[in-house]
């Protein structure tokens, strides 16, 4: 009797452990970006290439790659909105600035197909939010002159500059 009784016992706690394994498995939790810091960071994006004289386009994503903001500067051409967005889309879905990956796809590290990957940019200018090592979106931006290399994309640093104003939020965001 007292062998069924473990038995029992042990069939009842197996039950319960497989129980609440299924049900954490069909949810899950993550963080992503509100739209009023998607918001801060695409305003000081477009403010730190104005004070460089360039009118920009700026996208930012979350990290669904689903657009949360995206801003025009008045001078800004008509193709930029889609190019900043395609940027930031492009950083968030291959999780590596599009600065990077243009420079591994022409030093070939990485297939020449990637740049045919449908909605990919791989240029400067496009860079990934993070915030404790966890994705959060990122951010793309269009419109002023490139660098001599794509790591000196003026895109890339207003890009930088725009991440950087949010960066304490992103430090301390639980």
């Amino acid at each position: 009797m007292k062998s069924i009784i473990i038995l029992f016992c042990l069939i009842l706690l197996n039950h319960n452990v497989m129980a609440e394994e299924e049900s954490t498995a069909h949810f899950y939790s993550f963080r992503t970006l509100s739209i009023e810091v998607a918001s801060q960071a695409a305003h000081a994006a477009l403010y730190a290439c104005r004070k460089r004289g360039y009118s920009v386009a700026v996208a930012v994503v979350d990290r669904g790659g689903n657009v949360q903001v995206v801003l025009r500067d008045r001078l800004a051409g008509p193709h930029t909105p889609e190019t900043a967005t395609r940027k930031a889309w492009t950083a968030n879905s291959f999780r590596q600035s599009t600065a990077n990956l243009a420079e591994f796809l022409q030093k070939g590290q990485i297939p020449n197909q990637v740049q045919h990957n449908p909605g990919a940019l791989l240029t400067g200018g496009g860079v990934k939010i993070e915030s404790q090592g966890e994705l959060l979106g990122a951010i793309g931006v269009a419109g002023a002159p490139p660098g001599k290399s794509e790591s000196d994309s003026l895109d890339d640093a207003c890009a930088r500059s725009g991440i950087k104003v949010i960066q304490e939020i992103l430090d301390f965001a639980e």
